[in-house]
């Protein structure tokens, strides 16, 4: 194992950092925590649509049939389908978002064509046993990285939760969702990294890029580590794979411009500024808490993220930054139809629930304890 340096070897040499508070640092962050849970329960938080709604504007009629299902799951089957048939993938999905009312304005309205390509490989059906095999390498990364990742217990009940969230491949849809399954890999490459053998994760982080572009900031935050920790053999090739990303982003604006047509329909963009509302919402649509009141559920949804921090180390500090990055990206470009944003972080955070009830205990200990041994 490679000894961390630097100021990362700093901060794991704190060990649990909730534990190693001072008495008026633990009080400030409980504060803080039951004033974010208040707010969370009081917002009004604006309603997640129902199956990925097309984004055109409401203004506009788009064409179509009786029988042409709606939402996005529905328009992801009729691409991959025209795909596996051998047509093109991008005559196909162009065509297909016009027939449904769907913009193709900007670029990225249209989906990368990594996911159509291998259904139309293997099919919609072998995609999702893919998907779950990535679920299960994600549970040998847990076992794998047993030191780094709370204590037995803790693993066992991330085990559980992680389960209980890659379960959802088994839905008929799970195939087609580009965020559920760039989520996954994106578990998988946070469960699988370790100073030592970081490739694995790279892989998986770069299976997640190429299925959805918003994965790119997951593997900028990786990069920012590894520099920060003078990691160079490990940083260049997070670079190359950024640079391979950037030119396959080029090669597929060019491939959408070639084949868009000056009546398509253009995106509202994405400068909604809903607010943490949103990402609140958005994983009580998207988790078990969707069966608890919203009162209740934006509470709890609050409590993987204190998990993760009560970690510690590089998994907890870096598992922080990056849901806290994802839910900041959410709260100022999402528009509520893009709730689905948050399958990006699924089901990594709610893996923080299993670390939750020890942070909790080292916080309340280390404000509360110091004073019942004085008393």
């Amino acid at each position: 194992m490679i000894p961390p340096s630097g100021w990362l070897g700093r901060w794991e040499a704190i060990g649990r950092p909730f534990a190693a508070l001072p008495r008026w640092a633990a009080g400030l962050v409980l504060a803080l925590l039951a004033t974010a849970m208040v707010w969370s329960a009081l917002a009004t938080a604006p309603e997640p649509a129902a199956a990925h709604a097309p984004l055109a504007a409401p203004s506009v009629t788009p064409p179509s049939s009786p029988d042409r299902a709606k939402g996005d799951m529905a328009l992801y089957a009729r691409i991959a389908a025209r795909v596996a048939a051998g047509e093109g993938y991008y005559i196909a999905a162009l065509t297909e978002h016009r027939a449904s009312g769907y913009p193709t304005r900007p670029f990225v309205a249209v989906r990368l064509p990594t996911l159509a390509w291998v259904q139309g490989a293997i099919g919609v059906d072998a995609v999702r046993w893919l998907v779950l095999a990535v679920v299960a390498c994600g549970a040998w990364g847990l076992s794998r990285n047993a030191a780094a990742l709370g204590n037995r217990g803790e693993r066992l009940a991330a085990d559980v939760l992680l389960a209980l969230g890659g379960g959802a491949a088994l839905s008929p849809v799970a195939g087609l969702d580009h965020d559920f399954i760039a989520g996954l890999l994106l578990t998988l490459a946070l469960l699988l990294y370790h100073p030592a053998r970081w490739w694995p994760a790279l892989l998986a982080a770069g299976a997640a890029l190429a299925v959805r572009e918003l994965a790119a900031p997951f593997v900028l935050l990786w990069l920012a580590f590894a520099l920060g920790e003078r990691r160079w053999r490990e940083a260049a090739a997070l670079a190359a794979l950024l640079a391979l990303f950037a030119i396959g982003l080029g090669l597929h604006h060019a491939c959408v411009e070639a084949g868009r047509l000056p009546a398509d329909l253009a995106s509202q963009g994405w400068d909604a500024r809903a607010g943490y509302g949103l990402p609140l919402a958005a994983l009580g649509q998207l988790t078990g808490l969707r069966f608890l009141p919203p009162e209740a559920a934006a509470p709890l949804a609050i409590l993987p993220l204190v998990g993760w921090a009560g970690l510690g180390g590089r998994p907890g500090l870096f598992a922080v930054l990056w849901f806290a990055g994802l839910a900041t990206m959410m709260a100022l470009f999402a528009r509520p139809a893009n709730f689905y944003w948050a399958e990006l972080g699924l089901p990594a955070y709610a893996l923080g629930l299993a670390f939750a009830p020890r942070a909790l205990a080292e916080l309340f200990r280390s404000a509360f304890g110091r004073v019942a041994r004085q008393t």
